[in-house]
């Protein structure tokens, strides 16, 4: 009888799916299936992408050689449910509803629950969990004022790979997450600062569509009464003005590219339109760290900068220069350097990084570390 552990991890994301296998805390295997714009487009909702994507990981996980009655459990990365608190959740038929209707939003990561579910229900006594959803709600009540009672400030950001990133933190310094302060920085297609206060993160700005740093497809917060001019100026539908906060903002909006990359690369050949839109972007993540810190009353243990962005060693550097001050300023990616170098530092390798945090998380299955 085999000792392995054997974890089914997948990360259905808004343009791959990706799907990595574990032995424990060992990485066996990881894929990376791209979604083309014309693949993606025959789709009207992107719950009708279900078989499609359970597909390509059954498919993928067959030809890699594994028999699913091999997995001794199946986790799927967290989507878009009721606010929840950090760590590992079984999958029952209250979350799949949820997952279904997509009650706090639309977004691929819904599928990832309700294919880990579907996979585990057709093997004996395997269980479907998730780990640390987009919505993980640990904010202070303070926190969720934002100036308007109608407009709540909403915990939405990436508590997967910032949790892992984390808890890898304390273990490499022989010290418990519950003990530290730390500023967790999460530099991908969204940009996420977390203020992690002994173990819960109390604070973090709503990086999907609501305030922050822009990045390279996101606008960040933006000058609100110019925002409510667009708005009623009739040149755009909302879903255009959607559109332009989440998806044509950031880079795109300014340089045409959501390839960090290719900005630095750009910015390094000369460009100073490229280095100036980077520098900008390097700022207000800046800016954000420092604001932060205010948070923890200046009392903060480590400021780590992770993400996919987090390869671009000049975006680093003009970040850690303005913050070095507060606390020591650490980079740190749970995964696979040289897949980032692949991809130069994209949002794909954001993605891998995230398969590797599901592998992190669904090891706490096994040790009974908080399981709901």
């Amino acid at each position: 009888m085999s000792n392995k552990q054997l974890i089914l991890a997948i990360n259905p994301g808004s343009t791959s799916t990706k799907v990595a296998v574990y032995d424990g805390e060992t990485q066996l295997f990881v894929k990376n299936i791209k979604h083309s714009a014309e693949e993606i487009a025959k789709f009207e909702r992107i719950a009708d992408q279900y078989e499609f994507r359970k597909a390509l990981i059954l498919e993928e996980v067959a030809a890699a050689g594994y028999d699913l009655n091999e997995f001794k459990v199946i986790v799927g990365r967290g989507g878009l449910v009721k606010p929840i608190s950090s760590g590992v959740w079984g999958v029952n038929q209250a979350m799949i509803e949820d997952l279904k209707k997509g009650v706090s939003g639309e977004h691929a990561c819904n599928l990832g629950g309700l294919i880990a579910n579907d996979i585990a229900s057709g093997l004996n006594n395997v269980p479907a969990i998730i780990a640390d959803p987009v919505v993980v709600d640990e904010m202070e009540p303070l926190a969720r004022i934002s100036g308007h009672p109608l407009f709540p400030r909403r915990s939405i950001f990436h508590a997967l790979n910032q949790k892992a990133i984390a808890r890898k933190y304390a273990k490499d310094h022989n010290q418990k997450y519950e003990d530290l302060n730390l500023i967790i920085v999460h530099l991908g297609g969204g940009v996420s600062v977390g203020v992690h206060k002994k173990g819960l993160v109390i604070d973090v700005n709503q990086a999907l569509d609501g305030e922050g740093p822009f990045s390279p497809e996101r606008t960040g917060s933006l000058p609100v009464n110019e925002v409510v001019n667009a708005c009623f100026s009739g040149q755009y539908t909302k879903e255009q003005i959607k559109k332009m906060i989440v998806g044509n903002g950031g880079f795109v909006a300014y340089l045409g590219t959501n390839d960090a990359y290719t900005v630095e690369v750009k910015a390094k050949e000369g460009s100073e339109e490229h280095a100036f839109i980077q520098s900008a972007m390097a700022y207000q993540v800046a800016k954000e760290i420092g604001a932060a810190a205010t948070v923890l009353n200046g009392k903060v243990d480590a400021i780590v900068l992770t993400g996919g962005i987090a390869y671009g060693k000049p975006f680093d550097e003009e970040v850690i220069e303005r913050v070095k001050f507060i606390a020591p300023v650490e980079i740190s990616l749970i995964t696979f350097a040289p897949v980032a170098f692949v991809n130069g530092y994209g949002l794909i390798f954001a993605g891998i990084c995230l398969v590797a945090g599901l592998g992190v998380l669904a090891v706490a299955y096994f040790k009974r570390w908080f399981v709901r």
